[in-house]
């Protein structure tokens, strides 16, 4: 979990509340023809987010209420192309209701092992994606009676917690099951034996991204069976025996992305990596080992890019481009240069991707000795990645801002330096940015987390004020969810405390 400054929350037990009107949305739908059908794709993306957003699961009465919304507002949840139920408890009443309603279904997001199972119910053949978070309950039996009914499927990712009660045998079912997968990531998985990366060099033929991140074990050769696979993490994972690993990994002939940061990979292991033909990227990030090894000379490998936490990660990066900036803002340019290359793109994508989970990882662990980073690097990475397209990304960059300050639990310490980096960076706006956002995702990273611990400090108090934050948090505040207004209500408290911030 992530961790936090501690403050002072006014509860009201069971006291009304008032539920706030959204004359936004209400401009939006004034014009809609209420007799016939609404293509829910076709509807204002910030709409279709708060619509959900307002939705309440929580029993019979509230979801025949829901139900009873969606046929005045004519639309109907056969259109769906995409349903995140993170913001909302899931149950099975939920999915049963929408179950035969979702046919045209290709991307669910859900949040725990609840969620999890609720949506076994779903009858969504042509799902593409799935991706879950916080899973640590979800089994081998629940995953593998939703694969087997989303045969369809093409991405898969479970994570960051830890899903220690998914085995090899799960790994298997969606090998057998999903011979259409793109993409699996899946965190914490006990062990990845060889009958479970067979299964998938065999059935998955299109396999090309594969995470098996903070894994106790994996069979280091049988991965290597898999051929297809261009983007590799095993980002955490112990007990790699990594001599063997770079001899037989550097003959894969379709890597370009590896990411193995946080293991105990060293310099030899590195350097062998680096002579394969196809490798463009290795990420090392918090590798003790390697960093140990005064004498490595990773800038050696002329056409390969090494991310360590020695290098320049964002100049780096950039040398990617031949016709980019070299500047500080390397995410940025990539998004909005006008000529695009399908491979590079691949690259930035799956860069932003690992980058945000081994950041926010580090930024969890509150490691000493790595001031500098953070100050020269660190902050700068993780303001870059709140920009991404990804969703997910960027609510890891928000929660790993709003954990890397905090030096102190306890005492509810932040340190200053870090926490005017992020503001001399124009954090302070992307962040009051998110909270804007009408994804409860993003407003609960942003807000709770970010802009309430960052207040501490008197200057960025000071500059979240001046930036109208205060106004940001106190619509927050009155969100009908309350872990949202919870937290809002947090940031205005750390805002008011002391004579300094009554500004």
């Amino acid at each position: 979990m992530s961790r936090r400054v501690r403050r002072k929350v006014a509860r009201k037990g069971k006291e009304k509340v008032i539920l706030p009107s959204y004359p936004e949305i209400e401009e939006e739908i004034s014009g809609v023809d209420r007799s016939g059908l609404v293509d829910w794709t076709s509807l204002p993306h910030d709409t279709v987010i708060q619509l959900l957003s307002c939705l309440n699961y929580r029993d019979r009465a509230s979801l025949s209420s829901t139900c009873k919304t969606w046929r005045l507002l004519g639309i109907s949840p056969c259109l769906w192309s995409t349903l995140d139920l993170r913001a909302h408890k899931c149950d099975s009443t939920m999915a049963a209701s929408l179950a035969s309603r979702c046919v045209n279904l290709q991307k669910v997001r859900f949040r725990g092992a609840e969620s999890a199972d609720a949506i076994i119910h779903l009858q969504a053949r042509n799902l593409r994606e799935i991706s879950g978070d916080y899973c640590r309950k979800i089994s081998d039996a629940s995953l593998s009676v939703i694969v087997a009914r989303h045969e369809a499927l093409e991405s898969l990712q479970l994570g960051p917690d830890f899903c220690e009660r998914i085995s090899s045998d799960a790994i298997k079912a969606i090998a057998l099951c999903c011979h259409k997968l793109k993409k699996l990531r899946l965190s914490g998985i006990r062990d990845v034996n060889a009958d479970a990366m067979n299964a998938l060099a065999k059935h998955c033929p299109n396999l090309t991204d594969i995470g098996f991140i903070d894994c106790l074990t994996i069979d280091e050769m049988a991965l290597g069976n898999v051929v297809s696979v261009r983007f590799l993490s095993v980002a955490g994972t112990s007990n790699m025996k990594w001599g063997t690993v770079s001899h037989h990994w550097r003959k894969l002939p379709n890597l370009i992305g590896l990411d193995v940061s946080r293991t105990d990979i060293g310099s030899t292991a590195v350097a062998r990596l680096l002579s394969s033909s196809c490798l463009k990227v290795l990420c090392a990030l918090n590798c003790p080992v390697l960093e140990g090894d005064v004498s490595f000379a990773g800038s050696k490998h002329k056409g390969k890019v090494l991310l360590a936490l020695f290098t320049d990660i964002l100049k780096d990066i950039a040398s990617l481009f031949v016709d980019m900036s070299k500047g500080r803002n390397v995410f940025l340019d990539w998004r909005n240069s006008k000529s695009k290359d399908k491979n590079l793109d691949e690259i930035m994508i799956w860069l932003e991707w690992i980058l945000s989970h081994t950041l926010l990882r580090i930024a969890e662990s509150n490691q000493q000795g790595l001031d500098e980073f953070w100050l020269k690097q660190g902050a700068s990475l993780l303001l870059n990645l709140m920009q991404s397209s990804q969703e997910d990304v960027q609510e890891r960059a928000a929660t790993g801002l709003a954990t890397f300050v905090v030096i102190d639990d306890e005492n509810a310490s932040i340190d200053c330096g870090r926490a005017e980096a992020v503001m001399r960076d124009g954090g302070i706006r992307l962040l009051l940015n998110l909270a804007k956002s009408w994804r409860e995702g993003l407003q609960s990273e942003a807000a709770k987390k970010a802009i309430a611990n960052l207040s501490v400090n008197a200057n960025v108090a000071k500059a979240v004020a001046e930036e109208g934050g205060i106004t940001i948090l106190a619509g927050l505040a009155r969100s009908m969810n309350r872990l949202v207004a919870e937290e809002a209500a947090g940031g205005l408290w750390n805002l008011s405390v002391g004579e300094e911030h009554k500004v």
